[in-house]
């Protein structure tokens, strides 16, 4: 009767474990963010990482509403998915806002001029070590993106060359960039994932970085627990997210 009983237990907690992976789940946080300029409050990011094999439904879109710029945070993809699955999801989160992408370790997976060219054909704006500046009321915003930081393909220097203010956010797929950002940089944020905040974590206990905000002194570090898992599609302590990030 006891290893009926275990054998129950475990297909309750694995059915489980699916469906955290699977759920479509958007966190609404509210960050106050140094140097901000005054035209950028209420400033909506929507931050996704680590799709993986996932698809974004009508129920993340609804949940997200409108932001006014959408990024990827690197794992769009990984090997085995196919390049309409790509686009069906770049066209969901195009109704979102405006998207742009960094690269993940995952990414280079599969073709990646394939995968370069099906982004920027559906409209993605790529920040490979590079950055955009965002003007609102002759104030502006920098976005500056970092290329795999697993693949040594990183360099945070070339990204933040052109940017042009004191407000800058940096999105890079791996966290540990933060061993490479010094005060001068004027980085007030950093986006970032690839942990899956250890996809399956009793608590503390996780084999990877576990989710969350970081206060890294002079700037806030978010690393996501990511929308997608990959080997195992199942999670544990740490639920897939994606998120609605209003600038304060």
């Amino acid at each position: 009767m006891i290893y009926i009983f275990l054998i129950l237990a475990a297909i309750i907690l694995l059915l489980y474990m699916y469906t955290e992976a699977h759920r479509n789940r958007v966190s609404f946080e509210v960050i106050k963010m140094d140097k901000l300029p005054a035209s950028f409050k209420n400033f909506k990011i929507f931050f996704i990482s680590d799709l993986h094999k996932r698809v974004v439904t009508d129920i993340v879109l609804n949940q997200a509403g409108k932001a006014d710029i959408v990024i990827i945070g690197g794992d769009l993809v990984e090997r085995g998915v196919q390049m309409d699955r790509v686009e069906a999801n770049i066209r969901m989160l195009s109704e979102i806002g405006p998207v742009y992408f960094v690269w993940g370790n995952n990414d280079y997976d599969v073709d990646t001029n394939l995968l370069k060219q099906t982004l920027t054909d559906n409209g993605v704006s790529i920040l490979d070590n590079s950055c955009i500046s965002l003007e609102r009321e002759d104030e502006m915003v920098d976005i500056a993106g970092v290329n795999d930081l697993s693949f040594r393909k990183d360099n945070v220097e070339d990204a933040l060359m052109n940017c042009r203010s004191s407000c800058r956010i940096l999105i890079s797929h791996n966290p540990d960039i933060s061993r490479k950002i010094k005060p001068d940089y004027q980085i007030r944020l950093v986006l970032s994932g690839h942990t899956h905040g250890g996809q399956i974590r009793l608590g503390p206990l996780g084999i990877a970085k576990k989710g969350g905000w970081y206060d890294e002194g002079y700037y806030l570090l978010l690393v996501s627990n990511g929308f997608g898992a990959t080997h195992l599609p199942l999670r544990f302590g740490a639920p897939c997210e994606a998120h609605l990030i209003t600038l304060n």
